[in-house]
């Protein structure tokens, strides 16, 4: 019996402990659905300012209100954290029109961001299709001269469409050095996207030094598909006129806002996403919805009077999208500062039905958390996985080593909205959003009770 007993306490214990745990989740939880501010907030934040790409009068517009909003949520200490960002402008409305033996097509298009735009005058040349690197690189001999066509669509027996998105993307990054490398005069890439509209979709490029930078448009998937019919039978020419430029770099700001831990006030968890957006679109998926994910953590816990054992930060990031200088400054404060970041999580995948966490750290603080799964399971987030974070939290883990998580939304409709006209509030489902801050929320919780 007596061997019995300390076996029989830790099994006491930990039902306890479990059950104690349950029941601050499901207080969170029915906060944050039954009184929940994030569905509004993303309301003002998309509605009232909209595309917030860095440099822009939207973008300050987004910091001052994230200010207020991290305050009105209850945070005990507000502050915006200085840092140089890009400010690319679009400059106009981006143009393609194709030419043909059947005659003219205005093609919908829009400019990459950070390219170099055409000019006023415009440029026009017939159109080079390839589909991989290696098919530009067959045919070199062909390029000088053309516009190079990326037609390479979503891999769609990728189930995780996440993973089709890396497999294409590289077309809209590297593209344009590539086909500049053989003297091509601009390139259109085929949006990076398995949507049935032909919405196009932007996103940044990134020019090699090694070679002259090019203008570069996504085409929308409808337009893309009719271009490359054309081309299979007859030479195409593509007018195209884009006015992208850059000025010189500007101040943003990392949004922040804190809890202040009780006990252990200098172990610092960080949850966030970013607040800036393309300048195409009203950013509602991408990353409007993880800022009101953010905000409605912090202002769930305060509700509902939990005072956290670490400090919280709740970080609303600046420049993701063309230049990631949010989530670096962020990173070198804290190694300045010498301070001890134990955990960071992100929502960065869109506003849609939570269902896992990708986390990044070591396998024994990964099965710590895997122990979690069935209490924030009954939530959406069923699946917890190795591999995941962010790419404002990145820095993070490159300085510090500090562990990492992702939320991870369904991901089924996310490429059909993201960096194009149609991520707008409309596309955001209430209860989805408020889901996805529960998940959250529950994680965190766990995270400040237990450490890693």
């Amino acid at each position: 019996m007596k061997r019995l007993l300390p076996l029989l306490c830790t099994f006491v214990f930990l039902h306890t402990s479990a059950q104690t745990d349950s029941t601050w989740i499901r207080r969170v939880a029915n906060e944050i659905l039954t009184n929940g501010q994030a569905y509004n907030n993303l309301r003002v934040l998309t509605k009232t300012i909209g595309g917030r790409l860095a440099g822009s009068p939207q973008m300050y517009q987004a910091e001052d209100w994230g200010f207020k909003a991290l305050q009105t949520a209850g945070s005990d200490n507000t502050w915006k954290q200085a840092c140089m960002v890009p400010h690319w402008v679009r400059g106009g409305t981006d143009q393609a029109q194709a030419l043909t033996a059947e005659g003219k097509r205005k093609l919908d298009v829009v400019a990459l961001g950070n390219s170099i735009g055409t000019g006023k005058q415009g440029l026009k040349s017939e159109v080079l299709m390839v589909q991989s690197f290696e098919e530009l690189d067959a045919k070199k001999d062909q390029v000088a001269g053309k516009i190079v066509f990326f037609n390479y669509p979503f891999n769609n027996t990728m189930v995780r469409t996440f993973e089709a998105y890396g497999d294409a993307s590289k077309y809209r990054g590297q593209g344009p050095s590539r086909a500049a490398k053989y003297g091509a005069v601009g390139v259109i890439v085929r949006s990076m996207s398995h949507s049935t509209d032909n919405h196009p979709h932007t996103g940044a490029t990134r020019y090699d030094s090694l070679y002259n930078k090019i203008p570069a448009v996504a085409i929308g998937l409808q337009d893309a598909n009719w271009l490359a019919e054309r081309i299979a039978s007859s030479p195409v020419q593509v007018s195209m006129k884009t006015l992208g430029t850059f000025l010189p770099d500007v101040e943003g700001h990392n949004v922040i806002g804190e809890l202040k831990g009780t006990e252990f006030p200098n172990e610092i968890i960080t949850v966030g996403g970013h607040l800036d957006s393309w300048d195409n679109c009203e950013g509602a998926h991408d990353d409007g919805a993880g800022c009101a994910q953010t905000i409605e953590v912090l202002r769930a816990f305060k509700a509902i009077g939990y005072q956290p054992k670490r400090t919280i930060r709740f970080v609303l990031f600046a420049n993701e999208e063309n230049g990631l200088r949010g989530g670096a400054k962020y990173a070198e404060e804290a190694k300045a500062k010498g301070e001890k970041h134990i955990f960071a999580l992100e929502s960065d995948a869109g506003g849609f039905t939570p269902r896992a966490f990708g986390f990044t750290m070591s396998d024994e603080q990964f099965q710590k958390v895997s122990a979690w799964r069935s209490l924030i399971a009954p939530y959406g987030c069923s699946e917890f996985s190795m591999g995941g974070g962010g790419a404002d939290i990145g820095p993070l883990n490159r300085t510090f080593k500090t562990p990492l998580a992702g939320l991870q939304p369904d991901s089924q409709r996310y490429f059909d909205y993201h960096h194009a006209r149609n991520d707008t509030f409309e596309a955001v489902n209430k209860r989805e959003l408020e889901l996805g801050a529960v998940n959250m929320a529950a994680l965190i919780w766990l995270v400040d009770r237990y450490g890693l």
